[in-house]
């Protein structure tokens, strides 16, 4: 993701967000940022990726002063718009579409024009008309946004990528038709020659529409891989706010009735029945239960709730029917403000510039002067028009990036391609800009490190017990309750021990655990507290090991039976397999890995000690997440973050690049810059290997496009450069620019 950002806007004032339009590159936004800071009073920071102008002005300053300065610019920009409701079904409006067709009328229509050029064979009697009649859309409706770019930046005095692609096609093809018009082009049975020999000439033979129509094309789909990756920007909020409930059991006058969540109000009854999501973010009048809250603060177990306690909306009810009053709805609920708190860690991105942008500002001014520079030379010389502007045509046409039009797209989609292969999605070359300078990998706990769900780990049995029969008898109890951790055990009771039998006079004890009669045996599975109160405490040894398990961060679960307690059951969510080898990876590639949770400490510390971890941050929330990413950034680090809930949505925006485990949820993979598909840790120094290795590759075809301009330019000044010699110099860059690009298919 492009951005261009200054410090953020001091606090005082208003603040507004504006929509800005017509923007094709970062000097774009830098350029809306220079005219909105130049009003009194006025500090703005444009970010070109969300395409938004943050601005904070005087009380006094009408803001649409704001949106008539940006137009003066020659931009449009949009005030925000009150939220509507959103359509009930349907298929969400596709703004890529025209530029999804400019991009495939450029494709149909160039493809044959290309052929035709390159392939002797191909060239029939009067096939050169055939050329301009395709060639012409393609540069005219095809090249349309570079052209008006151009235009724009001609006002302002300014150069960038779309100039040159503008000049350059534009060259190309006005000098095809002139000499197919009133040069020797027109003639029947005129071929592209294979004459390789260096003479001057007056050019009137010769036609470009390949290299028009050819770089127009490229240019384009370099153009729709970059809005595909920007329309992403925003598709992070739109997967967080789809997370909260739809509807709500609401109670008003002593009745139930199911309302959309928009009517809900503070102060209002509603219920939550067990697997519902929570509605609102509330405070507990009736029931007890456990919670489900790990997609927004990563805590791995349950929390227990009773009333009086406080639940945020969106999470999960795991366990009983609950009713709550509503404290916050809408803009100022939890979910809301992580909304919030990702969209300000996308606007403050700034990713390095496009360097094909920041050398075209240097490199079309000096091309177009050094053209200008040829037509004056020889026509002081006595060459003749002809000659003269056939030297200075050349000059613009061989400046013309073809193989630069070739440079990041063919390397990204070969890299993205042998990605997918491997399990790992690249959004788009922005993503892969951040790679280079990595030096410190942040990990969230549950679900990266961990595999993000309970799961039994030990059955610690007294003296004499039978640890099968404990499962048993234990499991048969828990697998009639929903709690998540009587799940969890009975679950594992299941695998290791096979069917369990049904119990009678089952009872959950609120806050304790759960009771009833297994095989006439009267079993109890819950805290210690609820054996003691039936006479049945821990032994000695038994409560060492209990005490011992929960320092360690482990959940443990008191078994008795028959007027003893027998047994304790530990369980954990559990370090996936090859988190540690992962870890080692990742330090091979020179990076610190941090480990970063909700979880309490002493689960955080014991998980970091399994894979090799050393430095720990844990008891955090979603906007201590972002803030501890900041803090490594204050440092003069440069992080990387690999996540998986929407408690990490925020974190993952902030991060210099942001890997989504690809088994979390939709709105931490649509925060984040890279998919990481299989959920597999180790999967992530591949990743940040392969981003490594494509975006080196794309410098190096961006070296090589640009040499291949810079070289033949003195050749075209000198008037020394026919025809062939251009094609087969273009041929041979943007050929050279495709094997390089191939070469990441055999990347490991």
């Amino acid at each position: 993701m492009v951005s261009v950002t200054g410090d953020r806007p001091p606090m005082g004032g208003d603040t507004v967000e504006l929509s800005i339009g017509g923007m094709t590159c970062a000097s774009c936004a830098n350029r809306i940022e220079r005219k909105l800071n130049k009003l009194d009073g006025v500090t703005a920071t444009v970010n070109y990726a969300t395409e938004k102008a943050t601005v904070n002005f005087p009380d006094d300053l009408d803001p649409h002063l704001l949106v008539a300065e940006v137009e003066k610019a020659g931009y449009t920009a949009k005030l925000p718009e009150p939220p509507k409701p959103e359509p009930a079904a349907g298929e969400p409006e596709d703004d890529l579409a025209p530029l999804r067709t400019r991009l495939l009328v450029s494709i149909v229509l160039a493809v044959p024009v290309v052929a035709m050029a390159m392939i002797p064979a191909l060239q029939f009697t009067y096939w050169q008309w055939l050329s301009l009649t395709l060639a012409a859309p393609v540069v005219v409706y095809g090249g349309l946004p570079f052209h008006r770019a151009a235009w724009t930046n001609l006002r302002h005095g300014a150069a960038t990528m779309d100039t040159l692609v503008s000049v350059g096609t534009l060259a190309a093809f006005s000098w095809s038709l002139w000499a197919l018009f009133f040069g020797d082009a027109g003639m029947p049975g005129m071929t592209h020659g294979f004459d390789l020999t260096i003479t001057r000439g007056d050019g009137s033979g010769n036609i470009y529409l390949e290299a028009a129509a050819g770089v127009t094309t490229f240019i384009l789909v370099g153009r729709y891989v970059e809005a595909r990756s920007k329309r992403r920007a925003g598709a992070a909020l739109r997967a967080l706010l789809h997370l909260g409930a739809k509807d709500v059991a609401v109670i008003r006058g002593g009745r139930e009735s199911r309302v959309p969540v928009g009517e809900l109000k503070a102060g209002d009854l509603f219920v939550v029945r067990p697997g519902e999501k929570i509605a609102t973010d509330g405070v507990i009048e009736e029931g007890t239960s456990a919670v489900d809250a790990s997609m927004l603060t990563g805590e791995s177990v349950p929390v227990e709730v009773r009333p009086g306690d406080g639940v945020t909306g969106a999470t999960v009810n795991a366990g009983g029917r609950l009713v709550v009053r509503a404290t916050r709805i809408g803009s100022d609920t939890q979910l809301a403000q992580m909304a919030r708190l990702v969209e300000q860690a996308q606007a403050g991105k700034a990713q390095v510039q496009r360097l094909a942008d920041r050398i075209s500002g240097v490199f079309v001014p000096i091309v177009i002067a050094l053209s200008a520079a040829t037509l004056i030379y020889w026509l002081a010389a006595g060459e003749g028009a002809g000659a003269a502007f056939t030297a200075a045509v050349a000059v613009l046409i061989i400046a013309c990036p073809c193989a630069l039009g070739l440079a990041t797209p063919t390397a990204l989609l070969v890299g993205t391609g042998r990605g997918a292969q491997l399990g790992i999605l690249i959004k788009g070359p922005e993503a892969l800009e951040s790679t280079r300078a990595i030096d410190t990998v942040v990990l969230d706990k549950t679900g990266t490190v961990t595999e993000g769900r309970m799961r039994l780990v030990d059955v610690i049995t007294a003296e004499d017990e039978n640890p099968d029969e404990v499962l048993r008898l234990a499991g048969a109890l828990e697998h009639a309750s929903e709690h998540p951790i009587a799940r969890a055990i009975a679950r594992g009771a299941a695998e290791r021990v096979g069917g369990l039998p049904a119990p009678e006079d089952f009872a959950n004890v609120e806050g304790l655990g759960v009771q009833g009669i297994v095989d006439g045996h009267a079993v109890l599975v819950g805290r210690p507290r609820l054996l003691a109160e039936w006479s049945q405490r821990l032994p000695g040894e038994l409560d060492r090991r209990l005490r011992e398990e929960q320092a360690a961060g482990r959940t443990a679960v008191a078994v008795g039976w028959d007027g003893a307690a027998r047994a304790i059951l530990v369980v954990a969510d559990t370090v996936k397999p090859t988190s540690a080898q992962a870890v080692r990876d990742l330090r091979a590639l020179g990076l610190t890995p941090v480990l970063l949770t909700g979880d309490n400490d002493a689960v955080a510390r014991s998980v970091a000690a399994d894979v090799g971890i050393d430095e720990v941050v844990s008891e955090v929330l979603p906007a201590d997440k972002v803030d501890v990413v900041k803090r490594l950034q204050s440092q003069g680090r440069t992080v990387a973050m690999v996540g998986d809930g929407v408690n990490d949505a925020a974190a993952l925006a902030q991060a210099d690049l942001g890997l989504a485990m690809g088994t979390g949820t939709d709105v931490a993979i649509e925060a984040a810059d890279l998919t990481l598909v299989r959920g597999d840790l180790r999967v992530a120094a591949d990743a940040i290997r392969l981003s490594r290795r494509t975006l080196r590759t794309i410098k190096g075809n961006l070296f090589w496009a640009f040499a291949y301009n810079v070289a033949a330019l003195p050749l075209a000044a000198a008037g020394l450069l026919n025809p062939m010699i251009a094609g087969a110099a273009m041929a041979f860059s943007s050929v050279f620019v495709v094997g390089n690009s191939l070469r990441l298919r055999r990347f490991h």
